[in-house]
């Protein structure tokens, strides 16, 4: 069943055209990686599965919610699609337990006992259960990203967004961020992730799509996609980038 539905979707800055007409499926449980060049649309794409960017046309459906309608409870619909984006976005004035219970208390109205009990436990699935009464100044770069992912899943999504999370990271703090993602792969979270980690790609994949200018050049397996692209474009670019 497909939590995630997208029919002739576009999106235009001006004269722009950075989307043009995309429909894609995202099922239940499923673990989705976009790839391709800088400028392709993918993060835009991703940003508007969550409407942080407004189609200019085209349909999007989340649980069977049709979330282009300007009648959608947005906020309310945001609460179970889960984004990590490329920065970290920790409140800086605030420790790494308050960044995590502080949507918990106020979005979802939780105890504040009850909302630290949580945010404890993600803390400690993500490795970092000794950082609670840090400051994001004192966390180096991989473990402020392993904190907005504790973050996000504090609100339990159904769906998990993933912009190039380790793109702003050092090389030696990257491994960590995906092993995190990684096992929430592996206990079936739904997971859309744009990445250019092409061996992550490969290893938690159960559909690889490759896009460019705006467009779906073509999707399988991470196994057809890597080893046997039916495109030439395809090929040129996983021949760059491997």
């Amino acid at each position: 069943m497909a939590i995630i539905r997208v029919r002739n979707l576009e999106k235009s800055f001006g004269k722009l055209h950075v989307l043009r007409g995309i429909d894609l499926d995202v099922k239940e449980g499923e673990k989705l990686v976009i790839i391709g060049p800088s400028g392709s649309g993918k993060s835009t794409l991703l940003r508007c599965l969550n409407m942080l960017e407004v189609p200019t046309k085209g349909t999007i459906e989340f649980a069977g919610e049709v979330i282009t309608d300007p009648q959608a409870d947005l906020p309310r619909i945001r609460k179970d699609i889960g984004m990590v984006f490329q920065s970290f976005n920790l409140f800086p004035h605030k420790n790494v337990l308050e960044n995590i219970t502080m949507a918990l208390v106020i979005v979802k109205k939780m105890e504040q006992a009850k909302a630290e009990e949580l945010a404890l436990s993600l803390l400690e699935k993500v490795g970092l259960s000794d950082k609670a009464r840090n400051y994001p100044a004192q966390l180096s770069g991989g473990q402020q990203q392993r904190v907005a992912i504790a973050r996000a899943l504090a609100m339990q999504p159904k769906v998990m967004l993933f912009d190039e999370p380790t793109s702003a990271l050092d090389p030696e703090m990257v491994g960590e961020v995906l092993e995190v993602m990684g096992a929430l792969a592996r206990e079936g979270m739904t997971m859309v992730v744009v990445t250019h980690e092409m061996k992550f790609a490969r290893e938690i994949g159960d559909r690889v799509i490759f896009m460019d200018e705006g467009v779906i050049v073509e999707e399988g397996t991470p196994e057809q996609i890597f080893t046997e692209p039916r495109n030439p474009r395809t090929r040129s670019f996983l021949t760059r980038v491997m």
